[in-house]
């Protein structure tokens, strides 16, 4: 998963778009829930239903789902991650600083965490 999530940072490489943390807590779902078969509509729904949970969930937490959004609401502008310059700015406002994407991220793993935890007892 790591591996296969590497450039989901900064908004799916540095472009400002969906928030990598939210992608990958939705990619953690999928692997327990996701479908097997592409003609496997009831699996579909019912990943689409918990991972649009996730969704709803982490835009209240945070306020959006985008990247640059985000970014302009910890940090009062966005930051365009591909350009080395205003990565450095990024960094230096406290980009990976303990309140920026760290704890987005600890939210978003809350939410996939708390999911799967939830479909593992109901199942067991």
């Amino acid at each position: 998963m790591l591996k296969a999530a590497t450039a989901l940072a900064g908004g799916v490489a540095r472009q400002g778009e969906t928030c990598g943390a939210l992608s990958g807590a939705i990619m953690a779902l999928c692997c327990l829930v996701g479908r097997e078969k592409l003609e496997d509509r009831d699996q579909y729904d019912r990943a689409m239903e918990l991972a649009a949970r996730i969704f709803r969930e982490f835009r209240k937490e945070i306020g959006h789902s985008l990247c640059s959004e985000i970014q302009r609401i910890r940090y009062g502008r966005s930051y365009r991650l591909f350009l080395p310059e205003e990565r450095q700015a990024f960094h230096q406002m406290g980009g990976h600083a303990r309140n920026g994407c760290p704890e987005v991220c600890g939210v978003a793993a809350r939410l996939a965490a708390r999911t799967i935890l939830e479909l593992k007892q109901d199942s067991g």
